[in-house]
């Protein structure tokens, strides 16, 4: 068991670490499409990359969802076959949201062994659910 402090500092070492080893400039936050992110999670018991529609506006969330799931099959074909679509997605602090999102099981950000497979996990699911973005992002817009 780790405490509070001893898990922050692995989590920092995890995060300064990949951005060394992958130094990528990933989109993340900065899609310009209103209530879009890509997101990286890692925790006790799983990493994913996810498409997360975060919107406060439960009709923007809904075009964003519909949108995204007339793609599903381009999505699943060319860049991510083992994605996975949640309508309803709760968060750690009980908020709804719709993901997308490709996990990898059995891997901990407590363990050092594991991140490497982590890293690399994160740079080809990541850089694939960039590009499915940057095709679809017009569309996404709109």
């Amino acid at each position: 068991m780790f405490s509070k402090e001893e898990s922050k500092k692995l989590r920092e070492e995890f995060w300064t670490s990949f951005g060394k080893s992958f130094p990528t400039k990933w989109i993340l936050y900065n899609t310009k499409v209103k209530g879009l992110a890509l997101k990286f999670s890692f925790g006790l018991r799983n990493a994913m990359v996810s498409i997360d529609i975060d919107s406060n506006d439960l009709s923007r969330r809904i075009e964003l969802w519909d949108k995204l799931l007339a793609l599903k099959s381009i999505l699943v074909s060319e860049y991510c076959e083992n994605v996975k679509y949640c309508d309803t997605y709760l968060l750690d602090d009980k908020k709804e949201i719709s993901r997308i999102y490709v996990l990898k099981e059995s891997v901990s950000i407590h363990n050092k062994e594991s991140w490497r497979d982590t890293m690399e996990f994160f740079q080809n699911e990541m850089s694939q659910l960039e590009r499915f973005f940057k095709e679809y992002k017009e569309y996404l817009s709109n």
